[in-house]
């Protein structure tokens, strides 16, 4: 049984000017942690979000997960009241972020150099595709544009004749929505001990080359630079595979260690003369899917059940969801509750079990403008 969650970033607050994904998702994050979130949003629409399908009651089912419990100010940034209301806030506030292509915040008037002189302790986070200094920062660009100039694409899309485009959206969340939170927290606690705040400036690309730690390693040391669909990790390999099953559905396996692979091959009953991978890669991986082709998914399922060899059946989202392990892990547990009475289950946040929303836990999506009154009556 899990007590009440901790909220570490009680007392915290963030001014966050943010739209879509990549920095909505992290003061998301902050804001389960305790910190109070305002959503700062243009008059008449607000974060492009609002509109997205599907809809969910008078809202989206998009916007309100990654926004449930902050506080909406619809405000025109260009109009000289709004600048002084703005700037009375972020004078109190500890965290800025924003994501708007390089050099909007300066034009408004609110860039990290006339806010630092707001408020010197400041943690003032910028996200963007390229990074605020370079010759692309002011490419337009999406997350595909981003993983395919960083070289990640070509290694996971597969056949070129029959591209797939990745089902997550790595560079907004793993490069974006991630670096954000835990600079900011680095930021924090440096400014614990020296008492002043600092500019982050995250560039999603930047981050994106984390993910290329083992071809970057290879290239250097080796010369060799990764090939699509044929190295360990990008389907050359029969212990790192992909094998469809009888009834149409896939087995994920990924026996790379010697014990794992012994028990790979002893479970799909791969002869001895495939057995050694490293002499004939291809022929051992033919004649695994062989193997696994011949029989069904639930065959497949009971033999691999208890036994260690990191196998498993692809899941659905559906099927993922239902599981009592996640079930039990309380993931799914905190709700979310719109403004015409509707609910449904917050999204999933990675925070450890002791900082993450209980059953109890209901957060409130933010009308447009909601909080006008409420944070502007304070300044």
């Amino acid at each position: 049984m899990m007590g009440k969650s901790l909220r570490p970033l009680e007392g915290l607050l963030v001014v966050d000017f943010s739209t879509l994904l990549p920095g909505p998702l992290g003061t998301e994050i902050l804001v389960q942690a305790g910190a109070r979130v305002v959503k700062i949003e243009r008059p008449g629409s607000g974060d492009d979000m609002r509109d997205y399908r599907p809809r969910w009651g008078s809202s989206s089912a998009n916007f309100a997960l990654l926004n449930a419990g902050k506080e909406s100010v619809s405000i025109d940034l260009k109009s000289p009241d709004a600048q002084r209301s703005i700037k009375s806030l972020i004078a109190k506030a500890d965290v800025v972020i924003e994501q708007f292509r390089p050099g909007v915040m300066a034009r408004l008037g609110l860039d990290y150099e006339i806010v630092k002189q707001i408020n010197p302790r400041i943690v003032y986070c910028s996200i963007s595709g390229f990074g605020q200094q370079g010759p692309k920062r002011d490419v337009a660009a999406h997350d595909l544009n981003y993983i395919a100039e960083t070289g990640l694409l070509a290694l996971s899309m597969g056949n070129p004749d029959a591209p797939v485009i990745p089902p997550a959206l790595i560079a907004d969340i793993a490069a974006g929505t991630f670096p954000a939170v835990m600079n900011i927290l680095l930021a924090l606690y440096q400014r614990n001990a020296t008492g002043m705040g600092c500019y982050l400036d995250l560039a999603m690309t930047d981050a994106l080359f984390t993910f290329h730690y083992w071809s970057i390693g290879r290239a250097q040391a080796s010369g060799e630079w990764p090939r699509p669909g044929g190295e360990l990790v990008t389907g050359g390999s029969p212990r790192y595979n992909l094998y469809r099953t009888r009834d149409a559905r896939v087995v994920a396996a990924a026996p790379i260690e010697q014990k794992f692979w012994d028990n790979f091959c002893d479970v799909i009953e791969l002869e001895d003369e495939f057995r050694r991978d490293e002499a004939r890669p291809a022929a051992t991986l033919h004649r695994a899917r062989e193997l696994i082709g011949a029989k069904d998914s639930t065959h497949w399922t009971r033999r691999f059940a208890g036994v260690d060899c990191c196998c498993n059946v692809v899941r659905t989202l559906e099927e993922a969801m239902d599981d009592p392990h996640f079930i039990g892990r309380g993931l799914f547990n905190a709700r979310v509750h719109g403004a015409d009475g509707a609910e449904m289950g917050a999204l999933p946040l990675p925070l450890a079990p002791v900082f993450r929303s209980t059953s109890e836990t209901v957060s409130h999506v933010p009308s447009l403008g909601g909080h006008n009154r409420k944070v502007l009556g304070d300044i």
